[in-house]
């Protein structure tokens, strides 16, 4: 038995503002999308590089206020490429912490918490 990578799924309220904090801001792609039809939940999966996230419009898939940590292998440089777009409603500073990591957090439209992180201790 092997356990392989986790895809967490986050809950959304809104596809426009999903769009613009993960695709626009944060510059994943959308890898598919599906709805069970007119007027129905969206649910989606983004990915950039390694990291997949879903995202769900569906009641009861995940609730708002999740917190998940994200492992980067340059965070400085993805910390300036965010910077660099000067997105209005996210201004993220990288912190040093006492667990050897420098980190920086994000809080999409819908609540959840990214946090952003890479091992210094090395």
């Amino acid at each position: 038995m092997t356990l392989q990578t986790i895809v967490p799924i986050l809950r959304i309220f809104n596809v426009e503002k999903a769009s613009e904090f993960y695709l626009d801001f944060l510059g994943f792609q959308l890898d598919w999308q599906h709805r069970f039809g007119d007027n129905y939940p969206l649910y989606l999966q983004v990915s950039r590089e390694q990291c997949i996230l879903h995202l769900s419009e569906h009641h009861g898939d995940a609730s708002p206020g999740s917190s998940i940590r994200i492992h980067c292998t340059d965070i400085q440089q993805y910390h300036q490429l965010l910077q660099a777009k000067d997105y209005q409603f996210a201004k993220p500073e990288i912190q040093q912490t006492p667990w050897d990591t420098e980190e920086f957090q994000l809080t999409d439209p819908f609540y959840n918490r990214l946090v952003f992180w890479q091992d210094i201790s090395k």
